[in-house]
């Protein structure tokens, strides 16, 4: 019998949605859930604001370079068995993290979080690519996911100001091993296990080992970009070398026996745009939620909770794009007239940002930008998402989802090095020019340094929006989304064990 009818006629395949949804969500909103209680934990710890980077790198360099590792580790051990490792491991590493009682042992917890972040990512993820088969579901399903993903970091500045504020720093980690506990329990009753028929495939080690050494290269170099600056040699340094790696690992999988990350899967055209797509679009959100939290604290003296509700609107326009577009846009036009459409949006949203200044209000001058650009990722994320795994054999479903992960990774890593960059240089330089240097010259330096920002988040959104029309295929020429021939539901796929 095939695989698909278990999981397409199983009414728990919802419940399955809201498990991998709260992994999702627990994995995205910790990359930015930390950074409101940085202050605190600084003050509590003692350490420098030299240090202070390293709570956040520390988890983005494990998280973004193992990845396709851990995409990998859950085609080879079972999306169960992966999910639930996952799970434990991010809670046991949160539980570290809330408990420290030292800069070094906080680190080493944020670097832990970020390894087993790797393994559920992906994971859960490519659960729901192989649960959801049936077209229509698959574009709901698609879309809840993608909200997720797009709106995670916003999650994580809302809750993150709550929990600083009327509790404590540490509970911005001990949060996690509630919500892991209960999507573990959701793990065990609704996830379903999969059987592997065949013989198993070996992981590809000389793979794994170039493509970690280039993603870490790439998210350390970055990151360094942002501290030290692009005249740094770390900084070349890295990236350099990440260039060589990356290079190595596409060699090495053209002839590899059992491929880390076949090369198909990324040359397809329609999944590259969609990569491309995630990692443009990551790159701009992460910009959004920087400075637009420096200015609304810095400049407009709100407090973090304040800081956190003002995402809110964005959140609820992206749930309800993500919703109206998987449903009824996309099955219709499909991604190269959706992801085009969400990245002209950004656009807008990004340009209407640069007119604030010191006497801007929230309503209208930052709910309107941050609802534009809420739709905006909204349309982008699903179905992007929904096309990096359409069509993808079940045995790499869990490696290509990897990759969207990968991609909102480099992403943010690229966008925050270079608008903090050209952030800071665009204050410096209106500072030069502006002596004697009073408190008013500062916050207008400020204002212009963000401005500049949101003028670079722009182009990127617009580079998006050309690129994505020129590479996605028009709906003649590739796969529909609303007729998805995958592997999955073959008849040689892997059957579904009961629970």
């Amino acid at each position: 019998m095939s695989s698909s009818l278990p999981a397409a006629t199983d009414s728990r395949r919802w419940l399955t949605l809201v498990v991998v949804g709260l992994a999702q969500l627990m994995v995205v909103l910790d990359a930015t859930v930390v950074n409101i209680a940085l202050p605190s934990a600084q003050a509590d710890l003692d350490f420098s604001d030299g240090q202070r980077q390293w709570i956040i790198t520390a988890y983005s360099l494990a998280f973004g370079s193992l990845l396709l590792l851990g995409g990998r580790l859950s085609d080879l051990m079972g999306r169960k068995r992966t999910f639930i490792i996952g799970l434990i491991g991010f809670a046991i590493a949160s539980a570290l993290g809330g408990a420290a009682g030292s800069f070094e042992l906080l680190v080493a917890a944020r670097a832990l979080q970020g390894v087993f972040g790797a393994l559920l990512a992906p994971t859960a993820l490519a659960v729901l690519t192989t649960t959801f088969v049936i077209p229509k579901e698959r574009a709901r399903a698609f879309g809840v996911f993608g909200a997720i993903a797009g709106a995670g970091g916003a999650v994580g500045l809302l809750l993150g100001g709550f929990l600083t504020e009327y509790l404590d720093w540490r509970w911005n980690l001990y949060i996690n091993v509630f919500i892991a506990a209960i999507a573990l329990v959701g793990a065990l009753l609704f996830v379903p296990t999969i059987a592997r028929s065949g013989p198993r495939p070996k992981l590809d080690l000389p793979g794994t080992v170039l493509v970690s050494g280039a993603l870490f290269g790439l998210v350390y170099g970055f990151s360094n970009a942002e501290t030290d600056g692009w005249d740094s040699p770390l900084t070349w340094g890295m990236l350099a070398g990440a260039a060589v790696l990356l290079i190595a690992f596409v060699l090495w999988q053209r002839r590899a026996t059992h491929p880390l990350l076949p090369l198909s899967i990324v040359l397809d055209r329609n999944r590259g745009a969609a990569y491309i797509s995630v990692l443009i679009a990551g790159a701009g959100m992460f910009g959004i939620f920087l400075f637009v939290t420096y200015y609304v604290q810095v400049t407009l003296g709100f407090s973090p909770i304040q800081t956190g509700l003002s995402f809110l609107p964005m959140i609820g326009m992206l749930v309800v794009a993500a919703q109206l577009g998987t449903n009824f846009l996309v099955p219709r036009f499909g991604p190269k007239i959706m992801v085009p459409a969400g990245m002209t949006l950004g656009v807008i949203g990004m340009i209407l940002l640069t007119r604030l200044d010191e006497s801007s209000s929230y309503v209208p001058h930052i709910l309107v930008p941050l609802m534009i650009l809420g739709t905006a990722m909204g349309t982008i994320m699903p179905a992007s998402m929904q096309t990096a795994t359409l069509g993808v054999d079940r045995q790499f479903a869990g490696v290509a989802s990897a990759m969207v992960n990968t991609s909102q990774q480099v992403g943010g890593s690229i966008g925050t090095a270079l608008l903090n960059t050209l952030a800071a240089t665009a204050a410096a330089d209106y500072l030069a020019t502006h002596v004697p240097v009073t408190p008013e010259v500062g916050v207008q330096a400020a204002i212009q340094s963000y401005a500049t920002a949101y003028w670079w988040g722009a182009g990127f959104f617009a580079f998006g929006a050309v690129l994505s029309a020129l590479l996605f295929r028009r709906r003649s020429q590739g796969l529909s989304l609303s007729h998805d021939p995958s592997p999955a539901v073959s008849i040689d796929a892997e059957p579904v064990i009961a629970h």
